[in-house]
């Protein structure tokens, strides 16, 4: 490990520059899109749930989220890669409860279950375009308000963690 670190080393403030810019990525790349689109399309089809013409324009908003939300995708793996060779470089170590030891609580008690499921739901096995396209439309619906569940209970969790690891990478408090 020693011998990874002193290799590693002389690169430790490009790997940590490609770290933050995945993470800024990750973390505002979809926030847009969600407030302003996604958020309200959802409500409007729950205050008028027949509204066909409402509801083709949540799915039109949903199934673009869902191609959108690649580069936020293709940012977390960075995230985590540049995230472990950074330990490994700075010669990090885990004694004692500090900044470093929470936000990596954070990350894989919140972050990485909340990224497996949201892969699902927007590219593997909920992956609305390629559901409305096999013309079962129970099965698109079913995934329309699993998605919207998800978002309702990943919000909250979003709000907190995500501005509370900047504060921990930025000010490192303790």
């Amino acid at each position: 490990m020693e011998t990874l670190t002193q290799i590693l080393a002389p690169w430790y403030m490009q790997i940590k520059f490609l770290h933050v810019i995945s993470v800024a990525m990750w973390s505002f790349s979809t926030a847009v899109a969600y407030r302003d689109y996604i958020v309200p399309a959802f409500k409007s089809v729950e205050h008028n749930p027949n509204d066909e013409t409402r509801i083709a324009r949540r799915n039109d908003f949903m199934e673009r989220f869902d191609s959108g939300v690649v580069l936020e995708h293709v940012a977390f793996p960075l995230i985590v890669i540049t995230g472990l060779i950074m330990l490994i470089a700075g010669g990090w170590s885990f004694e004692g409860f500090t900044w470093l030891t929470l936000k990596l609580w954070i990350v894989v008690l919140v972050f990485v279950p909340m990224e497996v499921v949201d892969y699902y739901i927007s590219h593997f096995g909920g992956q609305k375009l390629r559901i409305r396209r096999t013309g079962d439309m129970a099965r698109y619906e079913r995934y329309m308000q699993i998605h919207w569940l998800f978002f309702k209970i990943s919000t909250p969790f979003i709000i907190i963690f995500i501005p509370l690891t900047y504060y921990l990478a930025i000010v490192k408090p303790f």
